[in-house]
């Protein structure tokens, strides 16, 4: 019996050692990478990162609604020749949404919204002219234009404020549900022929930019290399003119030296002019803003430089904050970690556009 009972400890202790055994050895098996950013683990030899700067929440709206409140501006921003409406900041679209009564900023941009339905001859035209309104909205009209595209919407939790805008009481509209009014608007408004029209012709433009700068870039490559053959030759016809003893032929050569190297600086000086111009007419043909990337917990991050802010939307978009100074972006550049798939191809954006970036939250501060 003791003879058993000892076989049967040590069998119990050999089958521990060994399953410690293999539990270490998967313990230091290698990471296979690349990995999702989350499942990245610092080392000991990583540099140092900053800590990530907390996010700035001072706005008026309700978080969950800063993105349509965003995209209304920047549609209002991107096409307001078209809508007739005079450039605002967003603060002021902001300060619009939540005053309790309404304003002439909120009717401008409704009147504009409308007006430009009604030239497209689409659903809210034909519903327009079977009620048989006036093809004009002004100031004291407005809400009734309002009333006539919240029944064409058919979205009941717009639907169901038709009876508090027709008394008269917009502005006890909830926050939210305003700007998902006018989030419908400008859905609509995106439809239009005038609209469309306008995209394509930035996107046409946008292309034949590009395809210049291209084939300037093209040439440039192409000047270089002629240019070192010539230096070469020139120097090569310089030391046999000192070892000739031709001081005149010297002289004259360094002359026409200069003259060429002056040319040749005014020359690419023009060039990098032309570059920095085209640069900034793509740019401002730009449809719509895109995210500069996300971070490891997929947060978008997306500048914009009308605003002047670096502003941060969470990965289900119901909440949103801001960067508004040059030391917030520099901790934020320096919180990232490269080692991180998302968080590098994020980094690289932010180092590439880090002038205009800082530049225009310093003009903001």
């Amino acid at each position: 019996m003791k003879k058993g009972r000892k076989r049967q400890e040590n069998g119990t202790i050999q089958d521990g050692r060994k399953k410690l055994k293999t539990d270490e050895e998967q313990a230091y098996v290698m990471i296979k990478y690349p990995i999702d950013d989350l499942l990245v683990r610092p080392n000991a030899d990583d540099p140092a990162l900053f800590k990530r700067p907390p996010l700035a929440i001072d706005f008026r709206v309700p978080r969950c609604s800063v993105g349509d409140l965003l995209m209304v501006w920047d549609f209002c921003s991107s096409f307001g020749r078209a809508l007739n409406l005079s450039p605002f900041p967003l603060t002021d679209l902001e300060n619009a949404i939540c005053h309790k009564e309404s304003n002439v900023l909120l009717v401008e941009i409704h009147a504009a919204m409308f007006h430009l339905l009604m030239k497209d001859e689409g659903d809210y035209f034909t519903i327009l002219q079977n009620k048989k309104r006036k093809l004009k909205v002004s100031s004291v009209t407005w809400a009734e234009y309002l009333c006539d595209f919240l029944e064409m919407t058919k979205n009941e939790e717009l639907s169901t404020n038709i009876a508090t805008v027709r008394r008269g009481y917009y502005g006890l509209i909830d926050t939210d549900i305003k700007l998902k009014i006018l989030r419908e608007l400008v859905e609509e408004a995106i439809q239009t022929s005038a609209i469309r029209e306008i995209l394509s012709d930035r996107v046409d433009q946008k292309q034949v930019l590009n395809a210049t700068k291209r084939e300037n870039t093209r040439k440039d490559k192409q000047e270089q290399n002629p240019n070192t053959e010539i230096a070469m030759k020139k120097e090569e016809n310089q030391t046999d003119a000192v070892q000739g003893g031709h001081e005149g032929v010297d002289e004259l050569v360094r002359g026409k030296e200069n003259d060429k190297s002056n040319i040749s600086r005014s020359r690419t000086e023009g060039k990098r002019h032309l570059v920095r111009h085209l640069e900034t007419e793509i740019e401002k043909l730009s449809i719509c803003s895109s995210p500069l990337g996300k971070d490891k917990q997929y947060n978008r991050y997306w500048f914009s430089k009308r605003e002047g802010r670096l502003f941060v939307e969470t990965a289900d978009s119901r909440e949103w904050g801001h960067y508004s100074t040059k030391e917030e972006l520099d901790v934020l550049m320096g919180s990232l970690n490269v080692k991180r798939i998302r968080e590098r191809a994020l980094k690289r954006q932010l180092e590439k556009f880090y002038s205009k970036i800082s530049n225009a939250l310093e003009k903001r501060s």
